[in-house]
C-alpha cells in the first residue's frame, strides 16, 4: 500500500486518543503561522482523522466544525442484535473473525459525508494513515486510495467494531501495533511526534476498568519502546505531549475547544526546540513568538486567517525548507 518518492523535509505524526487527538488542530494553527508546513502528515487511529482534515487544508476553525459532527458518542450505539448470541453460542451464531459489538454503517456514513471520494494520493501535504493487519498484528501504511477506507480500517477498535478490507487486507485499529506510528515517518529528515499517553483509571472496582489499566499500560510501554527504539537509530524527533488537567473521553466532543487551545500551548512552549530541530536537519527557523503574551488573538481563529497562512507558506518556509 506504499508509493513513497520524495523524502519528506518535515512529517507530523498523530497518535491515537479519541477526541484528544483533535489537540493537534491548535499545533498546526501555531505551526502555520510561523510559516512551519509539514510535507507529510501521519496518523493512526482518531490521529488519522484528524490528519486527514489538516491535509485537505482545512482552516482550524472547520476542521473543528467537521470534527465535532464526525466524532461523536452516538457512533457507539448501533447495536447488532446478533452479537449478544454470538457471544453465548458462538458455533450456533457463527462467531467469526469478523465479529463486532456496534454496527458501522453511520461510521461510514459520517466519514463519507467529510471527505466524499477524496483519495489518499491527491492530497497535499502527503497523507499515511496506519492501520494493523487483522491477521498479523504488524502494522500497515496505507498512502493510497479512498480516504475513507483508510481511515475506517485505521479506526475499526477489535471488538466494538469489525475489520475493515483494504487493498486484500483485514485491518484493525492502529493503536493495536503503533499508538503513535513515527515509523511510517522515517524516512522524513525531521519528525513532530504528538500524542497523548492513555489515562489510567483512577480506582479499580469492576472488570471494565481492570482492563482499561491493563490496556493503557500496555499501550504507553509500547508507544514509548517505540519512540525511543525511532530516536536511538537515529530519528531526529520532537515530541509533543499536551498536559491536560481535565481528563476527556473518547468521545467528549464538548471538550474540543480546550483541547484545541491546549495544543495550540504546548505548541508554543515546544518552539525553541523546533527551531533546534530544524537547525539540526538542515534548516533555519526562528519563532516570531513563544509565549502566551504574544500569541495571537482569538483563540478559535478564523477561517480566513488561517488561508493566508496557507497562502503565505511556501514564502515564509523556505528559510527552513530548502535543504
Amino acid at each position: 500500500m506504499s508509493s513513497r518518492t520524495t523524502t519528506p523535509r518535515l512529517a507530523l505524526v498523530l497518535g491515537s486518543g479519541g477526541v484528544r487527538s483533535l489537540a493537534a488542530l491548535g499545533l498546526i494553527e501555531v505551526l502555520w503561522r510561523e510559516g512551519v508546513a509539514p510535507d507529510l502528515i501521519v496518523g493512526c487511529s482518531a490521529g488519522a482523522m484528524c490528519g486527514a482534515l489538516i491535509a485537505q487544508g482545512h482552516p482550524a476553525d472547520k476542521a473543528l466544525e467537521i470534527a465535532t459532527s464526525l466524532w461523536t458518542a452516538d457512533l457507539t450505539r448501533r447495536r447488532r442484535w446478533r452479537a449478544i448470541p454470538q457471544m453465548l453460542w458462538p458455533r450456533v451464531w457463527g462467531f467469526n473473525a469478523d465479529f463486532a459489538l456496534r454496527d458501522d454503517k453511520l461510521i461510514l456514513a459520517r466519514l463519507a459525508q467529510a471527505f466524499g471520494d477524496v483519495r489518499i494520493e491527491d492530497l497535499s501535504p502527503k497523507l499515511r494513515v496506519t492501520a494493523t493487519d487483522a491477521a498479523t498484528g504488524a502494522t500497515v501504511v496505507i498512502d493510497s486510495g479512498r480516504v475513507v477506507d483508510a481511515l475506517r480500517g485505521s479506526i475499526a477498535m477489535p471488538f466494538l467494531f469489525a475489520p475493515h478490507n483494504v487493498g486484500g487486507q483485514r485491518l484493525i485499529d492502529g493503536f493495536v501495533s503503533d499508538p503513535l506510528p513515527v515509523s511510517a515517518a522515517q524516512d522524513a529528515r525531521a519528525v513532530i511526534a504528538f500524542g497523548f499517553d492513555a489515562p489510567m483509571p483512577r480506582r479499580v472496582d469492576g472488570p471494565s476498568r481492570m482492563l482499561a489499566q491493563v490496556t493503557s499500560a500496555m499501550t504507553n510501554n509500547l508507544m514509548h519502546a517505540r519512540l525511543g527504539a525511532a530516536e536511538s537509530s537515529g530519528m531526529e524527533m520532537l515530541r509533543i505531549f499536551p498536559a491536560l488537567k481535565r481528563r476527556v473521553g473518547l468521545f467528549d466532543t464538548e471538550a474540543l475547544p480546550y483541547l484545541v487551545e491546549e495544543g495550540r500551548r504546548a505548541a508554543e512552549a515546544a518552539l525553541p526546540k523546533l527551531a533546534a530541530l530544524l537547525a539540526r536537519t538542515g534548516g533555519q527557523f526562528e519563532p516570531s513568538c513563544s509565549n502566551e503574551s504574544s500569541r495571537e488573538p482569538n483563540p478559535a481563529g478564523s477561517g480566513s486567517s488561517r488561508h493566508q497562512h496557507r497562502h503565505r507558506i511556501d514564502d515564509q518556509a523556505r528559510s527552513w525548507t530548502d535543504f
